[in-house]
C-alpha cells in the first residue's frame, strides 16, 4: 500500500512549524463537525494534533472526512496554522496549532469499538484484558508503559555505571520446589523429566560469584505458580542483583544509591542519601507489619501499663499469657460511628483477633463509650497515650504477641487509606533489617526458611542453630516502600557445611540436599567467595512509581485474577499429537464427592 508517510508526529508540532507542509499518521481519537467544518484530533503516542477540513475543501476531502470514524488509522497531509486566539487548547501540547487538510488516506478501518479509548475507562478488567492492545492506545497505559522502560533504562544505566555484568540465567532449570510451585516444561527429548520455570535465578547468581563474577545483574524473568492479586502474576521481573565481598550494608548502600538515581532520573523525585532501618521485632511491634506504611504516623502504642489497676479481665489475661495489649490513637475521630467502629474491628478479626476495645476522648479530656468504665484515671491513659480530646483509641489483645501486632496493624492499614493519608506523590523508604532466619510450622510440625535456605544466619547465632532455631536472627533485609516490599535480600551462605546444618533444620535429609542442590554444594568445594544480595520487584517498583495499586496496570500483557489471558486465551488445550511428542497423558480431574 503506498501512502505518505508522516514527517512528524502528533505530539511534536509548535510555533516555528506555523506555514509548513507536513504529513501526520496516526488514529481517529475524536471527530465532530461544525457548520460544514469537520475537526479531527489525530492521536499516536507523541500526543494529539487537531487537523482541520475546511467547509470550501475539495469534494473528495469531504468525503474522506465524512467517512471517519473513531480509531480509524489514516495519513494527513496538509499545512501548519495557528489557531483563532478564541479557539487555543491550553490542555493540548499543540493546543495553539492545528493542520489545515488536503489529503486524507485511510490507512485501516476500526469496527465498533468493545469501549472507548480513554485515560479513565469505565470497562472491567477482563474486557480491557480481551483487548489489550486497544486498553494500550490510551494515553494513561502509554505513560505507564513508557514509565517502565525509562524505569528499566535508569536501572541499567546506574549499574552499568557502578561496574555491573548484565548476565542471562537459565529459564528451563531443574525442579527444586520450595515456597511456591514451580511451572513444569516436559522433555521430549527425556521421557518422564521435566524442567523447571525459575522462580527466581538464586542458585545461579550464587554460582556467578562462585565464577568469579562479582557484581552480576539482570532483569529476571521468575514464574511462580500461585495464586494471583492485585501486586503478584505468574509471571514477573526482578532486578536481579549479587555482589561478592560484601557485607550487608554494602548492599544496603548501593540500593539506595540505585533508588535514588532512578527516582531523580525517571520523576525527577529527590530521595534521601540513607533510607531508615528499622530492626523487624521493631517494625512489628510499632506497626504491626514487617512493610510498613509510613507515609503517616498512628503508630501502635504499648497498652500494658494501663492494664494492672483496671477492672477488663480480657487485657490481664492476654498479658499473663505472655501476649500483647495495643492501642493506636485516631486523631480527631471521637465522631466515628459504632458501625464503623465494627468494620474496624472485623478487619482485625482478619488477622485471628477475637475482638477489637475501643474508648473516646470527650471535649472534657475523659474517656466514655466502650471498656471507658474500666479506666476510671482517664488522664493517666490519655497522657501516657497522647491522646487529646475528640480522639478515638482502639486497643487490640491477644496471648499471641503476633496476632495482636498484626491485628491492630491491619486496622492502621485500614485507616490509612479510610482517612486519606496514603499519598501516591510521597515516597516513604525504609529497610528492615534482622529477620528470624527460621519460623515454626505448625501444620508440619518443622521449622522452614522465613525467606530462603541460602541465608546466612548472623555470626553471633552459630553455635545456637539447632538447639534454638526460633531465636535465630538472618542476615537479611527487605526495601519497603509505602507499605509495599519492593526487594528482598541477604548475605548468603558459602560454606557447605553451614548450608548443610540449614537444610538438616529445615527437615532436609542429606540425601534430599545432595538430590536437589548437589551442583551447589559441589560448587562451594572450589574456594566460593563471600557474597550477598538482593532482588527488588520490578513491577512493584513501577507499579508504585505510576501511584497504581496493581502490576496489571504497568505490564503491557499481564493475566487476569484467575492467571489467565482473555486476550490470546491462555492456557488453552494442545492437540493429542503435541502431547503423545512429549509423553504426556491428561487425567481427568476428579469431582469432590457429594
Amino acid at each position: 500500500m503506498q501512502y505518505q508517510k508522516r514527517t512528524v508526529t502528533c505530539g511534536d508540532l509548535g510555533a516555528a512549524d506555523v506555514g509548513k507542509n507536513v504529513v501526520l499518521n496516526g488514529w481517529v481519537h475524536r471527530k465532530r463537525n461544525h457548520g460544514g467544518i469537520s475537526f479531527v484530533n489525530l492521536r499516536d503516542r507523541y500526543g494529539i494534533t487537531q487537523v482541520v477540513i475546511d467547509a470550501d475543501s475539495p469534494p473528495e476531502l469531504q468525503s474522506a472526512a465524512t467517512e471517519l470514524k473513531p480509531e480509524y488509522c489514516v495519513a494527513v497531509q496538509g499545512i501548519v496554522r495557528a489557531r483563532p486566539d478564541t479557539m487555543v487548547n491550553p490542555d493540548m501540547a499543540t493546543g495553539a496549532l492545528e493542520v489545515q487538510a488536503e489529503d486524507i488516506t485511510i490507512l485501516s478501518r476500526c469496527v465498533p469499538l468493545p469501549f472507548q479509548i480513554e485515560d479513565k475507562t469505565n470497562a472491567n478488567e477482563d474486557l480491557r484484558l480481551t483487548y489489550r492492545y486497544l486498553d494500550l492506545r490510551s494515553f494513561s497505559m502509554q505513560k505507564k508503559i513508557r514509565l517502565r522502560h525509562e524505569t528499566a533504562f535508569a536501572v541499567r544505566e546506574y549499574l552499568v555505571g557502578q561496574g555491573f555484568y548484565e548476565i542471562e540465567t537459565p529459564t528451563f532449570i531443574r525442579s527444586t520446589p520450595e515456597g511456591a510451585r514451580d511451572y513444569l516444561v516436559p522433555s521430549r527429548l527425556y521421557p518422564g523429566k521435566f524442567y523447571a520455570l525459575p522462580q527466581s535465578p538464586q542458585l545461579y547468581k550464587q554460582l556467578l560469584m562462585v565464577s568469579g563474577f562479582d557484581k552480576y545483574f539482570q532483569l529476571a524473568r521468575c514464574y511462580r505458580d500461585e495464586d494471583a492479586r492485585g501486586d503478584r502474576q505468574p509471571e514477573f521481573t526482578q532486578i536481579d542483583i549479587e555482589m561478592s565481598f560484601v557485607r550487608r550494608d554494602d548492599i544496603l548502600t548501593m540500593v539506595e544509591g540505585l533508588m535514588g538515581y532512578v527516582f531523580k532520573k525517571v520523576l525527577n523525585v529527590e530521595l534521601p542519601a540513607q533510607f531508615v532501618r528499622i530492626p523487624y521485632d521493631e517494625a512489628m511491634e510499632r506497626f504491626g507489619s514487617d512493610k510498613p506504611d509510613l507515609r503517616f504516623g498512628m503508630e501502635m502504642q504499648d497498652f500494658s501499663p494501663y492494664v494492672a489497676d483496671c477492672g477488663f479481665q480480657a487485657f490481664k489475661d492476654a498479658l499473663a499469657a505472655g501476649g500483647r495489649v495495643k492501642a493506636i490513637v485516631v486523631s480527631g475521630k471521637a465522631d466515628y460511628s459504632r458501625k464503623q467502629i465494627e468494620e474496624l474491628e472485623s478487619q482485625a478479626k482478619i488477622y485471628k483477633a477475637k475482638g477489637m476495645a475501643w474508648m473516646k476522648v470527650n471535649a472534657q479530656g475523659a474517656l466514655e463509650g466502650g471498656v471507658s468504665k474500666y479506666f476510671p484515671d482517664a488522664a493517666l491513659v490519655t497522657r501516657g497515650l497522647g491522646a487529646k480530646p475528640g480522639d478515638l483509641i482502639l486497643i487490640v489483645a491477644d496471648a499471641k504477641a503476633k496476632i495482636a501486632n498484626t491485628a491492630l496493624g491491619g486496622v492502621r492499614s485500614k485507616l490509612g487509606k479510610e482517612l486519606g493519608l496514603l499519598d501516591p506523590a510521597v515516597f516513604k523508604f525504609a529497610w528492615i533489617v534482622d529477620f528470624p532466619l527460621f519460623e515454626f510450622n505448625e501444620d508440619e510440625n518443622r521449622w522452614e526458611a522465613a525467606h530462603h535456605m541460602f541465608t546466612m544466619p548472623q555470626e553471633q547465632y552459630l553455635d545456637t542453630l539447632e538447639s534454638d532455631p526460633g531465636s535465630v536472627k538472618g542476615d537479611l533485609y527487605d526495601l519497603v516502600m509505602n507499605g509495599y516490599e519492593i526487594a528482598s535480600g541477604s548475605i548468603r551462605i558459602h560454606d557447605s557445611e553451614l548450608q548443610q546444618r540449614i537444610f538438616r533444620i529445615v527437615g532436609m535429609t542429606d540425601d534430599e540436599a545432595q538430590k536437589k542442590f548437589g551442583f551447589l554444594l559441589e560448587a562451594f568445594k572450589y574456594g566460593p567467595p563471600p557474597h550477598g544480595g538482593i532482588a527488588p520487584g520490578f513491577d512493584r517498583l513501577v507499579m508504585l512509581m505510576a501511584g497504581e495499586t496493581s502490576i496489571k496496570e504497568v505490564i503491557a500483557f499481564p493475566k487476569n485474577t484467575f492467571a489467565m489471558s482473555p486476550m490470546d486465551d491462555c492456557p488453552n488445550e494442545v492437540d493429542e499429537k503435541q502431547l503423545k511428542e512429549i509423553h504426556i497423558k491428561i487425567v481427568p480431574k476428579e469431582e469432590p464427592k457429594a
